[in-house]
């Protein structure tokens, strides 16, 4: 029983200090689950993101589902669950039921902006360390700034992106004959 309150707590802790939904997790998760507590590697935990954006539901609920399996099974993934959900649902709660305060609160808002601003870190953070770990190739360069013009200066669908360059890769993949990564 111990494990799974240790599952459910760690993720009740990235539940709780992470606004800003899944991008910002992203970081918290690779210091808690990866560096500190090692339950998954780095090449897991970047096969995690890429299996989590590509799936339905948010990232947070789909990262927590699958740690928690992997280290604790059925058990751990219903723990790390709801650990992860928590924070966010009593948030959702406290707000709805003060909304009209809140939305009118000076220092709620200001509040809300510097918590914003601190997602950001959270995620450009996540984005730099994660990117050193990619192997870089022109094959992944041209498909991240692709990708990037495509996600900032049109209204292109962000599915449908993500569905076009994993169709591009298992066809360069299929043409070439090889693993795209040693490119």
């Amino acid at each position: 029983m111990k494990k799974y309150i240790d599952i459910f707590y760690t993720f009740f802790k990235i539940g709780l200090f992470t606004f800003g939904g899944g991008y910002a997790m992203i970081a918290v998760m690779q210091d808690l689950i990866v560096e500190h507590k090692k339950w998954i590697d780095e090449e897991e935990m970047h096969e995690l993101i890429s299996i989590s954006e590509a799936t339905p539901g948010p990232f947070a609920i789909n990262g927590a589902t699958f740690i928690g399996y992997k280290h604790g099974g059925f058990l751990g993934s219903l723990f790390a669950t709801l650990g992860v959900v928590i924070p966010s649902l009593t948030v959702i709660i406290l707000i709805s039921i003060f909304l009209e305060q809140f939305s009118s609160n000076v220092i709620i808002q200001n509040a809300l902006k510097g918590i914003g601003a601190g997602v950001g870190v959270l995620i450009i953070k996540a984005f730099i360390k994660m990117g050193k770990k990619v192997k870089k190739n022109w094959y992944n360069l041209f498909f991240f700034v692709l990708a990037f013009v495509v996600s900032f200066f049109t209204s292109f669908s962000v599915v449908y992106l993500i569905l076009l360059t994993a169709l591009f890769a298992v066809s360069y993949q299929a043409i070439k004959g090889g693993d795209i990564s040693n490119d």
